[in-house]
């Protein structure tokens, strides 16, 4: 069963499957078979009574005893505060259309992030948890507001099957009007390849943060985006804005790579410092490797 699972999780495969339901099962259904329960219990908050503090709590609801026995301060919780809403949030401009290969071989960043948020939502709502999903490209382009309902979930496993990339991405922009639309505070789940301009980004991250909003980044990227191992002299084409450029990439490549580590480093430090989860992927990444990250960093917040 374990060798079946992985198999279903290859991208490859799940990229082949024709309803996104059956996909968002496939995946979720595959990975958790035979693991125990405990560790998916981190969509919800983790204790029944109790919550990890956050700014802006009320001092007065610290359970002292927890403190003492965990060196960790967590808040009185009630039944009621315990439900989660969820957001996630993909980013559906042109660039994320980009897919490496030419022969299938590794899907396009679009396609990946849907399928992660196919089997997040489908995850969230066996859960119980309210679920809901927000695209954007350098607009917000729709909002499904979380509920937890399984109809809830087929209409955005729907929107996720119809998504089509375009336009260009102005991540930072959209970020901060989303921000200013969520006002109670819950989980932000951003997929994205982030490729705009990161003191923009980072500060869209931080309002979601000063909201009390609790966020994870998974950033998405083909590999060749971070490797630029291009043969031979080619022509690049944005996808967003059309224009073209003829280069030689080998003589680039080195310099390349150093600029894309410091990109990357960049958001990796900023989110560490701001209390954002942040998950680095790329397109020939199983879809079990986004789970295990995710979820193994909810249980370590727990």
């Amino acid at each position: 069963m374990e060798e079946q699972a992985l198999t279903y999780l290859r991208p490859d495969v799940v990229s082949k499957l024709a309803n996104m339901e059956l996909r968002a099962r496939m995946v979720v259904e595959g990975f958790i078979t035979g693991l125990h329960k405990s560790p998916y219990h981190g969509f919800s908050v983790e204790f029944a009574e109790h919550r990890q503090y956050m700014p802006g709590d009320e001092i007065r609801r610290i359970d002292w005893k927890v403190y003492g026995k965990t060196d960790r301060y967590y808040i009185k919780q009630y039944e009621e505060e315990t439900n989660l809403k969820s957001y996630i949030v993909m980013d559906v401009s042109a660039s994320m259309s980009f897919a490496s290969g030419g022969k299938g071989e590794h899907v396009t960043k679009s396609a990946y992030a849907s399928y992660i948020a196919a089997s997040l939502a489908y995850l969230m709502q066996q859960q119980r948890d309210a679920v809901g999903l927000l695209m954007y490209d350098d607009a917000i382009r729709s909002i499904i507001p979380p509920h937890a309902t399984k109809a809830h979930l087929r209409r955005i496993l729907l929107e996720l099957e119809r998504l089509a990339p375009s336009n260009r991405t102005k991540t930072g922009f959209a970020l901060h009007r989303l921000a200013e639309r969520m006002p109670r505070r819950g989980l932000v789940i951003v997929l994205s390849d982030l490729l705009d301009d990161p003191a923009q980004v980072l500060a869209a991250l931080k309002h979601f943060r000063h909201n009390n909003h609790e966020v994870l980044v998974m950033q998405i990227l083909d590999p060749l985006e971070r490797s630029f191992a291009f043969g031979a002299d080619a022509v690049f084409r944005d996808v967003e804005t059309g224009e073209r450029m003829p280069t030689q990439p080998y003589q680039l490549q080195h310099a390349y790579r150093l600029e894309m580590q410091k990109f990357l480093e960049r958001y990796k430090r900023e989110c560490r410092e701001n209390n954002i989860d942040f998950v680095l992927l790329d397109t020939s990444m199983p879809f079990d490797t986004a789970l295990v990250n995710y979820l193994n960093k909810r249980k370590r917040l727990g």
